[in-house]
């Protein structure tokens, strides 16, 4: 354990290099345009070099980087295409890939979790990696009883270096935030640091699966593996095999898209109804599109408590939007606080602002694109548009910060995919509020 504390320094030492990369980046462009070569040539290398860069280092490291990295992923679909093309593999490779911690630590934290004696529960055991994730790495195993099990363990230290990345991301908020136009990332920083208590403890991370395993068992839809076991660093569940969303977002036939955008939708609108919680972290990593048809979902580190379901008002003011209700629509988010006491608001220029970003839902299937989402981040992201400035004046109250990011990430998922769907019809069977 000895280690961890030079590994953090590591760690410290790799972040705060970022800036002092970018800086240098645009001191050599300058040369390059006085040199006479173009700026959009220009612009297109800085932007390949940046993203070499900076994934490079998120990719090697584990904690608060990567899961950051992780949660802007999904943000990629609103990239200009321009600028998109050098940024997609590396994000893409931060879905799924994390460099492995050496087989003596994982023993050590098995022993500490299970006893000594853990290798008897187990037929068999893999101690290579089959998957890594921001706090932990998952190994392939037969339990005792036969069953093919996935073992996460949690990396040793996990919990300070989880609060030494955000506090050292949260420097370079403003370098991260211009790789997706129109998304605050010092908010998402500070909610994803709010949730590193919850996410270290797999004890709650395996109640929270089960919960889910109980709202989904049997389902036709979706599939949840079981927990056979569980200790605060440990979590063992069922194997569950399947092509990940990642890989059908490279290369997946139109059915497969459509598909995994039809499950990911129905488990976002469903799962607070069925299972009181609303899974929390939507990057393609987390999910598996299984040979039968049914989506896999995985990881229940992150998810957001919501024991009444989803709140209603969220699908009321949905509906009143799309039917054009101003005055009822101004006054359900003046009650729900979204519009403060004393803001004198422009009500035709509120349903100009809401009503593009609620178009999946106005009719009864829709198509998710990069570049609907493009459209939407420029809209909403300017400043010096109307929409923008709009949009500042709106607010966000705290109980609905969570929702709120995981819906973004679960649209930005469904962008990169290009699903079509009926979207409308699922939110009218699940949202409270949505259908009279």
């Amino acid at each position: 354990m000895n280690d961890i504390p030079q590994r953090g320094v590591a760690r410290t030492a790799q972040l705060a290099k970022l800036p002092l990369g970018v800086a240098g980046r645009a001191t050599l462009g300058l040369g390059k345009r006085l040199s006479g070569r173009t700026a959009a040539d220009v612009q297109a290398e800085l932007s390949q070099r940046t993203a070499e860069q900076l994934f490079a280092v998120l990719g090697q490291l584990k904690g608060g980087a990567m899961k950051f990295g992780q949660a802007l992923s999904v943000f990629e679909a609103a990239l200009p295409e321009e600028s998109a093309a050098p940024y997609r593999e590396a994000l893409t490779k931060l879905q799924e890939a994390a460099p492995p911690m050496p087989a003596s630590t994982m023993h050590r934290v098995l022993d500490e979790q299970f006893g000594r004696s853990w290798r008897d529960r187990f037929q068999s055991f893999d101690d290579q990696p089959a998957a890594a994730a921001s706090i932990g790495q998952v190994h392939r195993g037969v339990w005792a009883d036969g069953r093919a099990v996935a073992v996460k363990v949690q990396y040793p230290g996990a919990g300070p270096a989880l609060l030494a990345d955000f506090n050292q991301l949260s420097r370079f908020a403003k370098l991260f935030g211009r790789l997706s136009p129109g998304l605050d990332v010092k908010p998402l920083l500070a909610e994803l640091r709010a949730r590193v208590t919850e996410e270290l403890d797999y004890t709650l991370e395996a109640n929270s699966q089960r919960q889910f395993v109980t709202a989904y068992a049997d389902d036709p839809d979706i599939v949840v593996p079981r927990v056979v076991a569980s200790a605060p660093k440990v979590v063992v569940s069922e194997w569950l095999d399947g092509t990940p969303l990642s890989q059908i977002i490279a290369g997946g036939t139109p059915l497969q898209r459509d598909r995994a955008g039809e499950l990911l939708a129905l488990l976002h609108f469903s799962a607070p109804q069925r299972a009181g919680l609303l899974h929390a972290d939507p990057h393609p990593g987390n999910f598996r599109l299984l040979s039968d048809g049914r989506l896999g979902v995985l990881d229940f580190g992150a998810v957001a408590r919501l024991p009444n379901g989803t709140p209603e008002p969220l699908g009321r003011i949905t509906r009143l939007v799309l039917d054009g209700d101003v005055e009822a629509v101004i006054s359900a988010m003046q009650a729900e606080n979204f519009i403060r006491p004393g803001i004198d608001i422009d009500a035709a220029k509120v349903m100009d602002y809401l009503r593009p970003i609620l178009e999946p839902l106005a009719e009864p299937e829709f198509t998710f694109t990069r570049e609907w989402m493009r459209e939407q981040a420029a809209r909403i992201g300017d400043p010096r548009n109307e929409a923008a400035r709009v949009g500042r004046m709106l607010n966000l109250p705290p109980e609905y910060l969570l929702l709120h990011r995981v819906t973004l990430g679960s649209i930005g998922v469904l962008c990169q995919l290009g699903s079509t769907a009926p979207y409308r019809q699922i939110a009218e069977q699940w949202q409270p509020g949505f259908k009279v």
